[in-house]
């Protein structure tokens, strides 16, 4: 069976990309289910750590914030 020069080239990349080390907003919201200003609220609040790119959008660290969704899981 052939394949595409595209999935060839995704193939590749996935072997040399490292794991994902950040969530965006948008990721966040689609595991918490919740909307955007949900979110933003959390960052406000310094739930987890996060980076601000410039004015452009925030990085989160996926450490953190899966630490603190365990700990939100464990919590009576």
């Amino acid at each position: 069976m052939k394949t595409s020069g595209t999935f060839e080239m995704n193939e590749r990349l996935t072997d040399v990309l490292p794991e994902q080390r950040c969530y965006t907003v948008e990721d966040l919201r689609e595991i918490l289910m919740c909307g955007k200003g949900t979110v933003y609220e959390l960052l406000k609040r310094n739930e987890f750590r996060y980076i601000k790119l410039g004015k452009g959008p925030y990085r989160i660290s996926k450490k953190s914030f899966d630490e603190w969704l365990d700990k939100q899981q464990n919590s009576p």
